[in-house]
């Protein structure tokens, strides 16, 4: 049996669904059976950050209401082997679900699967419950910001009421300029505000703005300091023990000069 884990936030905005597909991608590079859930219904995005949106005949709703068998709904990803994804239903809402129903569907998923990874919806609300039914793991990704930190320490402690005490924190974007002033959180706040395992930091880089759009996951990317980040949570999910990359001020005179002579720390 697999494990089944929600990746979640409390806040919007803070680049979980991202998260979710470089996971996925990230365990299938390493021969994992992966199956992605997009249980945001009504506003699914992960089928668009995978690059597989047209590629969607039914979708979990189908599949829980009896219309679709799970096997007609998961939609293999050519490219890389091992990765399926079922994709949330546009047109339906949050509530056409309930928990009983989610967790069947997951209890079935993780007797196929290596790994179930949820995308969860923003918020608390219905949507959110329906996403931690049936999870044993959970991956809180946050921002440096103080508003998503307040809002992942919100959403650790519905974790821990609903007993899934198996999680770890993602810290995204981070920009080490901004550290470097005071103007942001650094890693070491958000460790002593929520006190949480660190599973990984990814800097802010606009590679992953430019993967977004083309479909392209930036896991398999080995050209940017957040493709690297994302392989080390994977590698870190896997049981390796992987320090974290250093973080600094990448506009420093040293960094440029480095960067100028080809010999940029990637």
């Amino acid at each position: 049996m697999g494990d089944v884990i929600v990746v979640t936030s409390g806040k919007g905005g803070v680049g979980k669904t991202t998260t979710v597909a470089n996971i996925g991608v990230g365990l299938a590079l390493q021969g994992k059976t992966v199956a992605l859930v997009d249980a945001d219904i009504g506003l699914r995005n992960l089928d668009v950050v995978l690059g597989l949106e047209n590629r969607i005949v039914y979708d979990l709703v189908n599949v829980v209401e009896g219309e679709a068998r799970l096997k007609q709904a998961l939609i293999k990803d050519k490219r890389y082997s091992g990765l399926f994804l079922l994709p949330a239903a546009q047109t339906r809402s949050k509530t056409d679900v309930n928990i009983e129903q989610m967790r069947a569907l997951f209890g079935e998923l993780k007797s196929k699967f290596d790994y179930v990874i949820i995308d969860c919806p923003a918020g608390i609300e219905q949507g959110f419950q329906n996403a931690i039914a049936g999870a044993n793991k959970a991956v809180v990704v946050t921002t440096p910001e103080v508003t998503a930190a307040r809002d992942a320490d919100r959403i650790i402690g519905l974790l821990e009421a609903e007993e899934i005490t198996d999680y770890s924190l993602v810290i995204n974007r981070i920009r080490p300029d901004m550290v470097e002033r005071q103007d942001m959180l650094d890693i070491d706040d958000l460790i002593e505000l929520l006190s949480i395992e660190l599973l990984g930091v990814v800097p802010d880089d606009e590679q992953v703005i430019v993967s977004t759009n083309k479909g392209e996951i930036l896991v398999a990317n080995n050209n940017s300091r957040a493709s690297q980040a994302y392989k080390n949570i994977v590698n870190r999910m896997l049981g390796e023990k992987v320090p974290l990359m250093t973080f600094e001020n990448d506009n420093g005179f040293f960094k440029k000069l480095k960067k100028f002579i080809g010999i940029a720390n990637y």
